[in-house]
């Protein structure tokens, strides 16, 4: 085969560019990736190439979202490129059913992913898969490599299942190349077949042979180690290029990608035009929909937010979600949320708001801006990466607190690529009661609050819950996390959105303290119940609300200190597992164990996490570190 047919081999595969997102769910062909985004004019020269997985690069090992020109998502972990796909053609979807007119349609791209065996064999590319069939995501195509090879070997050892019935039973169209490493003609007809249809999302079988043309070609051997020296000579050979040639890239190759590069210019210029003619004539919708590709957020949004005073009812903080939501949809489109299978626990769906369904379900409709995920909280998370990497979306999405554990890989790839994505995490605590361990998340806060760019908030009342979701949703580069009780929890004493959008605070002030009690969520309100304990007892005790680690981490030095100060022991009190919290308290009180089944107020009885109980605890303190004497110095002061 001439270099100039390898060339087209991969520009009919390239020819889908111009049209706005392509990903690859499989990380590790990234290098073919880095290869035709220098060639088509993207800021990666060959020295970035040649630098290939080395430390500081802009080629790494794995394609990352915002440190390589041209790379939508960041991809490793197999599956979750799928599943971002299926978040990216929802937000497709979405968008062009609210902007698009019958005479002008701005929003009319299709989403292609690359994928392999690896990718179908996680669960979360079937959480996808079967959600992106239900929604009958139309502008949807992906690219199945199938070569029968991970990195045991032959797939016959552990993935024989017949994928193209699976996914018809999933819904979607279903098409298949024979020879996918030489049937260039084959692989574009079924590609503008899936363009033609509407309904469905489709996934073309592409049977090619993994190493195509080396001498190992076929085995696992040529996964994820380079070539020998002896085989790259021969397969140069066979492909008609120089074998003792190293980084070049002959003219005719160079032209060819030009050509699509400018086509690829031209189509952009054709669709400014176009939305030239929509400002023009829908100027409102333009401006809104500007706005929203910018990342801005309307103006005076922030005053929609619920405000609380000390004597209004005790709430529970799911409710004052649903209360945030509820003001602030109205005046904020960008939110598209859902839940996963919770709704009603949850309190995700605002009144009144429709659900994204195809309106041949009678379900709903594609302006919708509720998703109904269904079971599947893996696939939610890393469908919401998609949503946010599309852009002009903030997503949402719904479970438990102990579930989003289920989702976990998911997680930690929004951080790594700096999506906001917003977690409304409900049922925080041993609090939810009857449900038991299962449910109860006792080590979960630690898991998350130890991801970078990631805020786990724990808000203790309405005013930190309204905070909560300001700093989400003015974090345009970091996930959160917003932890929410099922159990009611009273308003706070000097609780202001302004206080705890600092992400720690002081909720209740004494001078002279012989102790300070920081905690978060439900248990400040029992950290006040001890303090006015002590407090009869002779003992002044201060509490801290501290519902966001990293957020409180990043405020200045000297507002950090005056918050945890020196001069008495302070005491952590929270329903998880203490870890952690010793970079905030010289003592801590929590969860040694898993939590239990029964009514919540048993539950944190069973644990000493009471009021009066708490009270034992901090006279224990207090007494402990007199009888020590010496310099009580705040754990924040440390030297490194």
């Amino acid at each position: 085969m001439s270099s100039l047919v390898q060339t087209r081999a991969t520009l009919v595969l390239l020819w889908v560019w111009p049209l706005l997102h392509t990903s690859s769910s499989p990380g590790y062909s990234c290098a073919l990736q880095y290869i035709m985004l220098h060639l088509l004019g993207y800021k990666l020269t060959m020295d970035d190439l040649k630098a290939f997985r080395q430390v500081d690069s802009r080629t790494p090992g794995h394609p990352e979202y915002h440190h390589t020109d041209g790379i939508e998502v960041t991809t490793g972990p197999l599956g979750q490129g799928f599943a971002n796909a299926v978040g990216l053609a929802i937000a497709q979807t979405h968008m062009a059913a609210v902007y698009n007119k019958e005479d002008i349609s701005p929003i009319s791209n299709h989403t292609y992913v690359f994928l392999g065996d690896g990718c179908l064999m996680e669960g979360v590319a079937s959480e996808a898969a079967s959600l992106a069939g239900h929604l009958q995501l139309g502008s949807l195509i992906a690219i199945y490599d199938d070569n029968h090879i991970s990195i045991d070997g032959d797939t016959a050892c552990a993935f024989t299942e017949n994928v193209e019935q699976r996914f018809l039973s999933y819904g979607w169209h279903v098409l298949h190349v024979d020879h996918g490493d030489t049937d260039l003609e084959a692989i574009h007809n079924a590609i503008e077949e899936g363009q033609k249809e509407k309904n469905k999302p489709t996934i073309i079988r592409l049977r090619t042979i993994i190493g195509y043309g080396s001498k190992q070609q076929g085995t696992h051997g040529v996964h994820g180690s380079p070539l020998k020296a002896d085989d790259i000579e021969q397969l140069k050979t066979r492909f008609g290029f120089d074998p003792k040639q190293k980084y070049v890239v002959p003219d005719e190759v160079r032209n060819a990608y030009a050509a699509v590069a400018q086509r690829g210019a031209a189509l952009e210029q054709e669709w400014e035009q176009l939305l030239g003619k929509y400002c023009q004539k829908y100027p409102n919708e333009h401006a809104e929909l500007s706005r929203r590709i910018k990342g801005d957020l309307p103006e005076g949004w922030e005053s929609k937010l619920p405000v609380y005073k000390p004597t209004d009812a005790a709430v529970a903080s799911r409710k004052l979600s649903e209360t945030v939501l509820t003001a602030l949809t109205p005046v904020l489109p960008d939110l598209m949320g859902g839940s996963a299978d919770l709704t009603g626990s949850n309190l995700t769906k605002v009144p009144k708001s429709v659900d994204f369904q195809p309106e041949s379900t009678g379900l709903g409709s594609y302006k919708g801006i509720y998703i109904r995920y269904g079971v599947r909280e893996h696939g939610m998370g890393a469908i919401m990466n998609g949503l946010a990497a599309y852009g002009g979306i903030i997503p949402f999405g719904g479970t438990f607190l102990n579930f989003v554990s289920y989702a976990a890989g998911a997680v930690r790839l929004s951080a790594l690529s700096g999506h906001q994505v917003i977690w409304v995490a409900t049922h925080d605590s041993i609090g939810l009661g009857e449900d038991g361990p299962t449910h109860q998340p006792v080590e979960t806060a630690a898991h998350f609050r130890a991801t970078p760019n990631l805020h786990f908030w724990r808000p203790a009342d309405g005013n930190e819950t309204s905070a909560a979701y300001l700093v989400a949703l003015k974090a345009r580069t970091t996930p959160s996390i917003i932890a929410l009780s099922r159990q009611n929890l009273p308003q706070l004493e000097n609780s202001t959105i302004e206080h705890a959008a600092k992400g720690g605070y002081v909720v209740h002030e004494v001078e002279g303290e012989h102790l300070t009690i920081v905690s978060t969520g439900s248990e400040v309100g029992i950290a006040v119940e001890a303090a006015g304990i002590l407090e009869k007892e002779g003992c002044k005790v201060r509490v801290v609300s501290l519902p966001c680690w990293r957020v409180f981490d990043a405020q200045p030095e000297e507002y950090k200190l005056s918050v945890l100060r020196s001069g008495a022991p302070i005491l952590s009190v929270e329903a998880y597992a203490t870890y952690g919290w010793e970079r905030y308290s010289h003592e801590q009180f929590g969860l040694s164990a898993w939590g239990a089944s029964g009514p919540y107020q048993k539950v944190y009885e069973k644990f000493g996490l009471t009021g009066k109980n708490i009270a034992v605890v901090g006279k224990k303190v207090v007494d402990f570190y007199k009888k020590k004497g010496g310099e009580i110095v705040s754990p924040l002061i440390k030297a490194l």
